[in-house]
């Protein structure tokens, strides 16, 4: 299914201001489709002349018109003398008499969509950009109770703001938090005055577990959240803006081990405003989940930290070690294990860093090139490490035994390979979709008789690539000298 975007590029003309205002909609409209209980298409404009439908949006709250998602069909002909009217005169048109879809008795209503120009300016465009129709399922059509009145009429004055440029809003700031709040969560309408005209049933129960006592119509609900409010120790500075619906924010109210999720939205008419609607949602069970995950996030980078600075005790222990020892083999020994639990500590490390388990191995495997340098220094050699590509982000239990495998490369590059000279390591890494390339040469004297050695650095390395990774490594002798490492690792 194409994007919005696409859409739009395809078949309407595109004006990067008129799409980023149509994104900001139909992010915001299902809000609209709930309490209208009606589906909401959004039409934009083609070069001959017509429409095409580029969203859709279903209500919650009601039975569907369309059960297929109609986006990028042309407009039916039934509707396209409504679209147009609509888009010309700029004003609101609706079809006389009953519509059918499928068999479906429906009511058609046809709005226009305006863009404001400004977040600083309430100028709108003069000619609309889009329309919006709104399609009411009449085959389930009863008498309204009292809550699907105030629905229909906060509905209503939602989609008049949008044919004047007034919905959505510049200054929207729902954030990126879960427990958003929907219209079925809980809706109260306010007056100009911030005093609750209409408090749903699930509204009123939400504001109740709060501590606000009793019936909410008739109450300003600033004042009554005040109360319950005032042993809170912080409260977000712009809960009073909300509460009172004077701004288009989103904020949480706690008070007795309950939050609720509120949310505002300034109703305005010809300039002015006419009152709020507030929505709310009791979002204690997501933000004590959230509490847990950031404790255990905690948790985990400590204990990242704390295995890292055991790790490089470790090493430490060893360094001493070898440097008391008398025997080069058993120094060489030591100092290879140092090694490998260095490159350990450095992934853990770069975890102890982070909130996620992936680990950018771009800054792990520069790392492990300093620890290839300080081999070549305890060799009387220099080595000039070229680095070429990306490894991109590896999860940790893929980054541990490479960052190991690779120590082991490297190293045996630099004592082996380039033993008593200087000379370059080549690395070169490829990430692919499902793969990741890596080949690791150098100038040195490569391969003794072509062959590789059957020592335990080469066993760690086909024990950390062929058995844990279920990669593949070769090795070879180039033509032009050297040796190189090919690893291939699926991701």
């Amino acid at each position: 299914m194409s994007t919005l975007s696409d859409l739009v590029k395809k078949h309407g003309v595109p004006n990067h201001a008129n799409i980023e205002w149509l994104h900001l909609l139909t992010a915001d409209w299902q809000l609209i489709a709930d309490l209208a209980f009606a589906d909401l298409v959004l039409w934009i404009p083609t070069p001959e002349g017509s429409f095409v439908a580029a969203g859709h949006a279903r209500p919650s709250s009601a039975a569907t018109v369309f059960y297929r998602d109609i986006s990028g069909e042309p407009v039916r002909k039934e509707w396209a003398a409504q679209i147009s009217q609509a888009f010309t005169s700029g004003k609101q048109v609706d079809l006389q008499t009953p519509d059918t879809y499928d068999g479906l008795p429906t009511r058609l209503s046809a709005i226009p969509v305006r863009r404001k120009l400004s977040a600083k300016s309430d100028e709108v465009t003069e000619r609309p950009i889009a329309v919006v129709t709104r399609h009411t399922n009449l085959a389930e059509a009863k008498a309204p109770n009292k809550l699907q009145l105030n629905y229909l009429s906060c509905g209503n004055e939602l989609l008049e703001m949008m044919g004047d440029g007034n919905y959505p809003d510049f200054s929207n700031q729902t954030g990126p938090r879960r427990g958003a709040p929907r219209a079925n969560d809980g809706l109260l309408r306010l007056d100009e005055d911030g005093v609750v005209v209409f408090a749903s049933p699930n509204g009123l129960s939400a504001f109740n577990r709060l501590g606000i006592q009793g019936e909410l119509e008739g109450k300003s609900l600033a004042e009554a959240a005040s109360k319950v409010l005032k042993t809170q120790i912080q409260t977000d500075e712009g809960l009073a803006l909300v509460v009172s619906g004077r701004a288009p924010w989103r904020t949480d109210m706690e008070s007795r081990n309950v939050t609720l999720t509120v949310r505002a939205i300034p109703l305005r008419k010809h300039g002015a405003r006419t009152g709020a609607i507030v929505l709310c949602r009791d979002a204690t069970e997501l933000r004590r989940q959230e509490r847990e995950l950031i404790t255990k996030d905690a948790t985990i980078r400590e204990i990242h930290h704390r295995v890292k600075n055991n790790l490089q005790t470790v090493a430490s222990l060893l360094r001493i070690q070898a440097r008391r020892s008398k025997s080069d083999e058993t120094k060489e020994s030591l100092e290879q294990a140092m090694r490998r639990v260095s490159a350990i500590a450095l992934v853990h490390d770069t975890l102890s860093e982070g909130l996620n388990q992936d680990v950018n191995f771009d800054e792990v495997f520069d790392r492990i090139l300093m620890l290839a340098t300080e081999v070549a220094s305890s060799m009387n050699t220099s080595v000039r490490p070229l680095i070429d590509g990306k490894f991109g982000q590896l999860r940790s239990e893929l980054a541990t035994p490479l960052a190991v495998a690779l120590t082991e490369v490297v190293t045996n590059a630099v004592e082996h390979g380039l033993a008593d000279r200087s000379g370059v390591v080549a690395v070169n890494a490829e990430r692919k979709q499902k793969q990741l390339l890596i080949t690791v040469s150098d100038n040195g004297k490569g391969l003794t008789d072509g062959k590789v050695g059957a020592g335990l650095g080469t066993q760690i390395i086909r024990t950390l690539i062929e058995g844990e990774l279920r990669g593949t490594i070769h090795w070879s002798s180039p033509k032009e000298g050297g040796a190189r490492v090919a690893i291939s690792i699926p991701l």
